[in-house]
């Protein structure tokens, strides 16, 4: 029987730490970063900009308490 484990990782782009699953780094397709990282990647790559980043994440978040 598997358990539910909380394992703490901290993020080596932003090193802040944080629960639950990774996100893989599109940078090297290797390193394991926090799943806000991986979205700030992602939105990165389609050239949102940094300022926008910070709305999205915000929301997501927002919308995670709910």
């Amino acid at each position: 029987m598997k358990t539910a484990e909380k394992v703490t990782r901290v993020c080596p782009r932003c090193g802040i730490e944080y629960h639950g699953v990774p996100a893989l780094s599109r940078i090297d397709n290797e390193t394991l970063i926090c799943p806000d990282c991986g979205t700030r990647e992602a939105l990165e790559s389609i050239g949102i900009s940094k300022e926008e980043q910070d709305k999205i994440v915000s929301i997501i978040h927002r919308n995670q308490a709910e």
